[in-house]
């Protein structure tokens, strides 16, 4: 049985991740679609994304009359990597070692005396990197919450699906009580939803225009500037930053934190799958195409390629929130070093975290699940999974701790002697001068012991699709 599930894919098909990356990691990058994250962080889209910010800068100063409006118009027309000469700024990055000023130079060389006069007024170079790179982390992450709702939404449909579809729940490694492979992906669900929400609240305090100066004072600007980082911010789409301060970096290090969690969610949703395909389980498995090769040697091999590929993501992922929250640790005003550890920790946590996106919904998207298998898993123990039933049922009678006592003598001389369950119940007088056989084969039927699990599926998508339905429906 296959999951069957599809969504609309929010991203091409092609390039894929080898040929956007220009490489192959993880030999599932060859046939995998890049999630476009990638050409995001390119030199010539930040470049680009630079030049934004200075056609904005000359836009609201010429709406409060620092710039004139006309030689704003010919920053703005300037202001396209399209028109410069990118090999004159990279050289001039080799000779000056700064990562912004031989693009303010260039930009100055297009706009022409005049105009280029008025480029970058009152700014500092951080004020413009920053801007823009908000700019690119607006668009990388509209993609992994594209990519995450899909999974919400793939989830979803498993947890209702599978509302009824008989398990074993499992603690420690060990059979616990029945559940349903609903109530199993209802917790996938959860989290999921949860992670979605806390990576969409965090990345809002990263969205803002810092427009201050050298500190953050306005100093170059005055009175004015405040007003002039509104405009920028409402041109943009971004939002002013309160204290235009370059040390304040805690809101990026807040996001890549909670692009950790998340990518641990996505890791333990694989944990299952990856457990559960063992060939000792075979109760799920990830997709397997027609072609794939699990071993050089052995040839009927499936292995768990795509969940193995979440793993290792997850595990990069996890990996750099420490150092987002060591970039926080640095004196003064402002500190290179930092800003260049956290550019750096954002865009190799968000493409990383496109990549592990893709894969998870190709995995959850086309899971195969075996019903039977698990069905003939519940009752391997031959009914001691149902155990708690009958202490249940038991303690009415004798009392919960008493009933334990009684229900754990049987079921360990089952579970050690080979004896049947069911049998050394019916023959325990402290059972059965309260429960006769027919109540005792009833209560050690697993499906008849799943409490709310099949609800709990059901609700839990319900929720779900309610959460998506209102996201698509408020405004932005």
């Amino acid at each position: 049985m296959t999951a069957g599930h599809t969504t609309d894919e929010p991203i091409p098909t092609t390039p894929t991740i080898a040929e956007a990356a220009g490489k192959a990691t993880r030999f599932t990058d060859y046939n995998l679609p890049d999630a476009g994250i990638r050409p995001l962080f390119t030199t010539e889209s930040v470049w680009q994304a630079w030049l934004d910010v200075e056609a904005a800068l000359a836009r609201a100063q010429a709406k409060i009359g620092i710039v004139p409006a006309e030689q704003a118009a010919i920053i703005e027309d300037a202001a396209r990597l399209s028109r410069m000469d990118t090999q004159r700024v990279r050289r001039a990055l080799a000779e000056q070692e700064h990562p912004l000023m031989p693009l303010i130079s260039e930009l100055v060389r297009v706009a022409g005396d005049e105009a280029g006069g008025y480029v970058h007024w009152g700014a500092t170079s951080q004020n413009v990197m920053q801007t823009g790179h908000a700019l690119l982390l607006k668009r990388a992450h509209a993609i992994v919450s594209r990519l995450h709702a899909d999974v919400v939404a793939i989830v979803a449909d498993l947890a209702e699906d599978n509302a009824d579809v008989l398990m074993a729940g499992r603690t420690h490694g060990q059979h616990a009580v029945p559940i349903t492979f609903g109530f199993k992906a209802a917790g996938w669900l959860d989290e999921l939803v949860r992670a979605h929400q806390r990576n969409n609240l965090a990345i809002q305090a990263c969205l803002t225009v810092m427009m201050g100066g050298a500190v953050g004072t306005f100093a170059a600007l005055g009175e004015p500037g405040p007003h002039v980082q509104e405009l920028i911010a409402e041109d943009l789409g971004l939002d002013p930053m309160p204290v235009p301060s370059r040390a304040l970096l805690d809101p990026f290090a807040g996001y890549v934190s909670a692009l950790a969690v998340a990518s641990a969610t996505a890791a333990r949703i694989c944990a299952d799958v990856a457990t559960l395909m063992q060939t000792e389980f075979g109760e799920l498995s990830e997709p397997v195409p027609d072609g794939s090769v699990g071993s050089s040697t052995m040839p009927h091999k499936r292995n768990p390629k795509l969940t193995y590929d979440v793993f290792q993501l997850s595990a990069e992922i996890r990996a750099l929130a420490p150092a987002a929250v060591e970039a926080l640790v640095r004196p003064s005003e402002a500190d290179g070093a930092a800003t260049a550890l956290m550019t750096d920790v954002l865009e190799r946590s968000l493409i990383a975290m496109g990549d592990l996106l893709v894969r998870l919904r190709r995995i959850l998207g086309g899971l195969e699940i075996f019903p039977d298998r698990m069905r003939d898993n519940v009752r391997l123990t031959a009914g001691l999974i149902s155990s708690e039933a009958i202490m249940i049922a038991l303690a009415e009678f004798v009392g919960r701790d008493h009933a334990h006592a009684i229900v754990y003598d049987n079921a360990t001389q089952a579970a050690l002697a080979g004896r049947d369950f069911l049998d050394l119940l019916g023959r325990d007088p402290r059972v059965s001068d309260q429960l006769d056989t027919a109540r005792l084969r009833q209560l050690l039927d697993p499906a008849a012991h799943t409490g709310l699990a099949s609800t709990i599926a059901r609700d839990t998508a319900w929720r779900a699709r309610q959460y998506l339905s209102a996201r698509t429906t408020t405004p932005a």
